[in-house]
């Protein structure tokens, strides 16, 4: 693992994450295909993508910006849920279990955008 991306646990999580929607959207009806299914499965990838992105090369500022980013694909992610369990695609079980697994990674991304600003106030603080 040589790139700064792959060092976030955050990010594995959600490759783990992005994998477990791909394979629950695999049993869903055909003509969901165009609609949830689709944006269950990009937004879920953006979250990651969006990772990688602003991890790379960029400054605190710029990373932190791509880390609102990937919060707002969990948050998409989250709302899928709820057309996904009204439609009777996922159990009340697997509502859950999701629910809980994109708590935790907003949780995360929103830690790791606080110790970004943490780090550029430490740095302008006169001693």
């Amino acid at each position: 693992m040589g790139f700064k991306f792959e060092k976030l646990d955050v990010w594995k999580k959600n490759i783990d994450l992005s994998i477990e929607i791909h394979n629950m959207t695999k049993k869903w009806p055909k003509e969901e295909i165009y609609v949830l299914t689709s944006q269950i499965k990009r937004a879920s990838d953006s979250i990651s993508l969006n990772l990688t992105e602003g991890s790379t090369g960029q400054s605190n500022a710029e990373f932190s910006r791509f880390l609102g980013y990937a919060i707002r694909s969990a948050l998409e992610v989250v709302n899928c849920l709820y057309p996904g369990n009204g439609r009777e695609l996922i159990d009340q079980r697997e509502f859950d279990q999701f629910y809980d697994k994109l708590t935790d990674i907003v949780k995360m991304l929103q830690g790791l955008r606080n110790s970004l600003k943490w780090q550029k106030n430490l740095l302008t603080m006169d001693y």
